[in-house]
């Protein structure tokens, strides 16, 4: 150990030259005074030996003195000649991190990374365009920063702060920058400052480059996985930008080179894009198209020469052009392992030629057989590189899908998918053909993010037809056609053949999301049952033993065929498949048995729980999809679930690790949701043989008196009810339904399926067995025993009632409000006032969803009073609820307004049934009705309807706006009412005016114009008649001229307008000459519009004349179709008009009018 002397006299040549600069700093010198003051005192040729006298000082003084100097030397940064300082400073900083372990804190190292980050940008940035001595002296300033940042990464990294990460970041980009601009100067033939004589010394310094900047992204890449989720977006972009130059210059010319160096850096530069890409800060669009032309070459990467020779140069060239022969210098053998050293780190290279550069010669052992990467097909561990370029491609997809649509043609296939492709390699060259699982299993998973991200533009988009001539130009919409078709080959042919487990998971989510997007009504037509077919053929035909690896390969196929079953619309195809050689179990007689006996084996007791629970939910779509199935699946379902229900309590089954956590003890049950699973393809079933079309279809057919008016309703698809359709398509007979089928499947159902299910332990089997009760049709239901139907009615109620669980009373609130339907259930003594209660109690729930189907069987029972009441009208001897029942109601829905949105539809669609019903004049001339009778209400009744009907138009959204005009038209029918005198008749008609004029849902304009045609004379309309014509011809111009974005408005455009030509002519007809001055004014400035107009309807009705039309295309609901009511209309109109402008005096157009009426007449 030193004296103490000579330890004081080696530390004064630092202590001296710090003293002096902090004495001297304390005055607050200029810049360019400061700037030489450091040059006397530190790095004046006296001053060589201060790094040395600093190594026998104290670790903590030394680390103050640092950052001092640091901060020193960065406020000189701004002086223009400054450059040499601070590269002496970092010079002088770099050797005393070399030779003592000084301690610093945060504080000191922000200030040196701080210093770090003005010496590049002066020092180093722009030293690329400068002779080779300035080049030169930048290059070795960055390589002491580096050296610097390693100090800082190993002993202070993991405890830094996101500003001390921030910085080192800032300092590492620009560094990467600058040496991608050298390396991309040095690539020239002759760059700047460069004469050919120089060219080895540069090739020698090319490899010290390629050595700094593989270690600075070793270091971004460290700091990236500690700060890329909390980047500032300025930091983000100057990252991302370094990021897209130097992929551009690693790509340049389709030059990739193969070699265990190159292979660490280039993982190492993709994973670092890989995590900026991972957390995007911005915007990534501007860089998308050059990121995935220079990604897709590393897909790839080291498996160009499946079979390397056995003596030859390390690298193998990626250029799409062939190499000229080249012969590297000899080197003999006991140099070879040095030289293999060397030529990974890019030393020694000569430059005979362009390619020179990168001739990494090794020795003969690098390519022995004995490496296990190379064995594997990994050599030089490639696939980390191949990993991460996938990894990138997946974060860009999920940063904006919508960014990689065009892209889809280079990222994926259009033809030849089997063919393995050295050059312009796909994702699915990846999948079907790389020796790394891991890199198989990213590449499915990359397809399914993109699938999962444009699974809508290929659905609406995607078509498939035969490329006539490859080469030529092909659509995006052919093109994704024939990319779904290869994604089908290539997904096929490896489910068919591949045996590894997390690669067949990662396939069989990609043919989910495939089978989800692709739109096989515009592909061939044997492709989803060949689909089908393949899957069923990895379905075992004998016992599994319940293995759960079979079980979860078994799972995962049977998810793929419930998404091919469930397709929409249905195919005939996949119908013949389910109907050829179905027999009731699998066959040993024929090699293939059929797939309805596969699917029906997989529930057998001998398989496995989860496999049993997805063959349910398969038999369930195949029934919704395909109705004619269900007979042959009905008895094996049957008995199937009355084994399962002989199972009361589930609790001592444990949750299947391989499906989910556990929730409640009953939902992680196995054989609970498989039980669940059976019961509701028994739903299905029994929906189909009796005849089930839904409730709303039920619902629709009491509105008859509002759709005579104008029908302009669209048919809706009732999830809820199977698709008869395409048994329908594929059969020249009218299916009829046997009633009979129905019952009796019902009654033995009932007897002995029904008690077990509503009385079981879990709660989800009391929910799937009260479900089956909401697919029950009104001529089933009545034509069960009396007995069967009261159990049926009581236990829904029972269940609404008592039931503690929100998903059971749910359940019996939909049950009650299928069979509140049913206009014959009225007649019972008691049972109204039962089902009020049970909905009264559940519209008071905590739990939303039960709200929400409480009011909803509240809307169906309050339409099926309304049909009902309507009767009694006309024979008063029918009796229908008393008073206070129907008070009851008013309260109920009156209060529901108030809740969440889809309540508050529900409430509104009640209010407007109940509003038409209710007798809000207490004039008893018309109709012999006691004083006291159940259909007279309280005028208060009346305004708190109007009100709350008024203020969901504000507040509701689209349903509830469409929903409000819907119950206005059923007000307006109110025949004891007397609009004109209505105080808030004006109110309601401005609101159904501005509805036509600002939705931007044609739905709700097609609404508000039906409750304006409602009202059936001049008075009804009262003073509003104006402002109401005057609203009509209006939405007539606009519509011409309004172009709708809304996909949903495309649909609705025609009814639109036929529903606003039907208004138009209703009110137009009731216009006299002697109607206010202001509205005759009005109609004569439009009376070349109106006259274009009616002249069209004039020409269309004279058309449809001379026209035989079959008979399914009359229809006299249309709002607007050739029949004699709207011929009357019409006429009415124009003679109206004609009225009004003959009283004006106006020949001209008085004659044209005429000639008009003429027409119609």
């Amino acid at each position: 150990m030193a004296s103490t002397s000579t330890s004081g006299g080696g530390t004064r040549p630092w202590r001296t030259a710090l003293l002096t600069l902090r004495d001297e700093s304390l005055a607050s010198p200029s810049p360019t005074a400061l700037l030489a003051l450091l040059r006397r005192v530190l790095l004046s040729p006296a001053s060589l030996s201060l790094a040395a006298s600093a190594a026998a000082l104290s670790p903590h003084e030394v680390g103050s003195d640092v950052a001092f100097l640091a901060e020193t030397a960065a406020a000189v940064a701004s002086c223009p000649d400054a450059d040499d300082a601070l590269r002496g400073v970092c010079h002088l900083i770099h050797d005393i991190m070399c030779k003592t372990n000084m301690e610093i804190d945060s504080s000191g190292w922000l200030a040196i990374l701080k210093f770090l980050d003005k010496l590049v940008k002066c020092s180093i940035e722009g030293a690329c365009v400068k002779g080779l001595t300035f080049r030169t002296a930048a290059l070795n300033t960055a390589s002491e920063c580096l050296q610097i940042l390693r100090f800082w990464s190993r002993d202070y990294g993991r405890g830094s702060s996101l500003n001390e990460n921030s910085h080192s970041l800032t300092v590492l980009i620009s560094i990467v920058s600058c040496l991608q601009a050298e390396l991309n100067l040095s690539d020239k033939p002759n760059g700047i400052g460069i004469s050919p004589r120089d060219s080895g010394s540069t090739n020698n310094k090319n490899s010290n480059t390629w050595d700094m900047i593989i270690s600075a992204f070793s270091m971004v890449e460290d700091v990236l996985c500690k700060i890329a989720s909390s980047m500032t977006e300025d930091l983000w972009q100057s990252v991302i930008e370094v990021l897209r130059k130097v992929m551009d210059f690693v790509t340049a010319r389709n030059l990739i080179i193969e070699s265990s160096i190159m292979s660490r850096f280039y993982t190492s530069f993709l994973r670092c894009l890989h995590l900026v890409l991972s957390d995007p800060k911005g915007s990534v669009s501007g860089h998308v198209a050059g990121f995935v032309a220079n990604l897709q070459m590393f897909f790839v990467y080291g498996l160009r020469s499946a079979s390397p020779p056995a003596l030859g140069p390390k690298e193998i060239r990626t250029d799409s052009k062939p190499r000229a022969s080249h012969r590297g210098r000899y080197r003999p053998p006991h140099l070879r392992n040095k030289a293999g050293r060397e030529n990974d780190s890019l030393e020694g290279r000569s430059s005979d030629s362009e390619y020179s550069r990168y001739d990494l010669s090794s020795s003969d052992s690098d390519l022995s057989d004995s490496d296990g990467y190379a064995k594997s097909g990994d050599r030089f561990r490639s696939s980390k590189a191949r990993l991460a370029a996938i990894l990138c491609i997946q974060d860009i997809c999920r940063a904006d899908p919508k960014l990689l649509t065009s892209q889809w043609p280079v990222l994926l296939p259009e033809n030849d998918v089997l063919q393995q492709r050295k050059h312009q390699a796909t994702l699915m060259t990846c999948l079907i053909f790389d020796p790394i699982t891991k890199v198989r299993v990213e590449a499915a998973s990359t397809i399914a993010t993109m699938l999962e991200g444009q699974a809508l533009v290929l659905t609406q988009v995607a078509e498939y037809k035969e490329s006539s001539k490859r080469g030529s130009f092909t659509t995006l919409s052919c093109s994704l056609g024939q990319i779904l078709m290869q994604l089908h080959t290539g997904a096929l042919y490896l489910i068919q053949r591949e045996t590894q487990a997390t690669l067949l998971a990662a396939l069989f989510r990609v043919l989910i999301l495939m089978i989800s997007a692709t739109p096989y009504a515009r592909m061939p037509k044997e492709l989803l049952p060949s689909v089908i077919n393949v899957l069923c053929s990895r379905l075992p035909n004998t016992h599994s033993n319940k293995s759960e690896h079979y079980a979860l390969l078994q799972v995962n196929v049977l998810s793929c065929l419930e998404a091919a079953f469930s397709k929409v619309p249905p195919t005939l195809d996949v119908l013949a498949v389910l109907t050829q050689d179905c027999v009731a179990g699998p066959s040993h007689d024929q090699q293939e048995p059929s797939v309805v006996a596969v699917l029906l084996h997989c529930i057998e007791e001998e398989m496995h729980f989860s496999v049993r629970c997805g063959a349910f939910q398969v038999l369930r779509s195949v029934v919704h999809n395909y109705p004619s199935c269900a007979n042959m699946l009905w008895e094996k379902i049957r008995d199937n679930v009355l084994d399962l229900l002989q199972i009361q309590s589930f609790e001592d089954q444990k949750c299947d690790a391989n499906f989910g956590l556990p929730g409640s003890k009953e939902d992680s049950s196995i054989k609970g949701r498989c039980l669940v699973a059976g019961i509701k393809v028994m739903d299905e079933c029994l929906r189909v043989s009796s005849g089930f079309k839904g409730a709303d279809d039920i619902k629709e057919c009491r509105l008859m008196d509002i759709q005579q008016i104008s029908d302009c309703t669209v048919s809706k698809i009732i999830k809820s009810a199977p698709h008869f359709e395409v048994e329908g398509a594929g059969s020249s007979q009218n299916c009829t339904l046997d009633i009979t089928l129905g019952t009796s499947r019902w009654i033995e159902v009932i007897e002995t399926h029904l008690p077990c299910g509503l009385s079981h332990d879990s709660a989800m089997v009391r929910t799937a067995s009260l479900t089956c009760f909401a697919g029950m049709t009104s001529d089933v239901f009545f034509s069960l025993p009396e007995n069967m139907r009261d159990y049926v009615t009581a236990s829904s109620v029972h269940a609404a009632l008592r039931d503690a669980v929100p998903s059971v009373r749910s359940a019996a609130c939909r049950a009650i409000g299928i069979i509140a339907c049913f206009p014959e259930i009225l007649s019972s003594p008691s049972l109204p006032d039962k089902f009020i209660d049970a909905i009264e109690l559940n519209t008071q729930n905590s739990s939303a969803p039960v709200r929400v189907t409480a009011s909803w069987a509240l809307a169906n029972l309050c339409s099926c009073i309304r049909f009902k009441a309507l009767e009694v009208y006309i024979d008063t001897s029918a009796g229908v609820l008393n008073k206070s029942s129907i008070s009851l109601l008013v309260e109920i829905a009156l209060r529901l307004v108030k809740d969440g949105e889809k309540v508050k539809s529900n409430a509104v669609r009640a209010l407007g049934y109940l509003s038409r019903f209710i007798r809000f004049n207490h004039q008893a001339d018309k109709i012999n009705d006691p004083s006291d009778s159940v259909f007279y209400g309280d005028p208060v009744w009346l305004e708190r309807m109007v009100q709350a009907l008024m203020s969901c138009v504000t507040t509701g959204n689209v349903k509830v706006q469409w929903n409000v005009c819907h119950a206005l038209s059923n007000l307006f029918m109110n025949d004891t009412l007397r609009l004109q005198d209505m105080p808030w008749a004006s109110s309601v008609y401005s609101i159904l005016l501005l509805l036509i004029r600002d939705s931007n849902n044609y739905k709700i304009k097609m609404h508000a114009a039906v409750a304006l045609a409602v009202p059936v004379s001049r008075l009804d309309y009262g003073s509003s008649f104006p402002d109401v014509v005057r609203g009509l011809v209006h939405a007539l111009e606009a519509l011409s001229s309004n172009n709708s974005s809304l996909p949903s408005n495309f649909k609705q455009k025609d009814n639109l307008e036929k529903q606003l030509t039907f208004t138009a002519l209703h009110l137009l007809g009731f216009v006299s000459p002697n109607e206010d001055p202001s509205l005759k004014d009005f109609l004569m400035k439009k009376a070349s519009i109106l006259e274009d107009w009616l002249k069209s309807l004039c020409t269309s009705f004279n058309n449809s004349e001379h026209q035989t039309l079959p008979t399914e295309a009359i229809n006299d609901e249309d709002g607007f179709s050739p029949n004699v009511t709207q011929k009357v209309m019409l006429s009415s109109a124009v003679r109206s008009l004609l009225g009004i402008y003959a009283g004006r005096n106006q020949q001209a157009i008085t004659q044209r009018f005429e000639q008009l009426a003429a027409s119609v007449a």
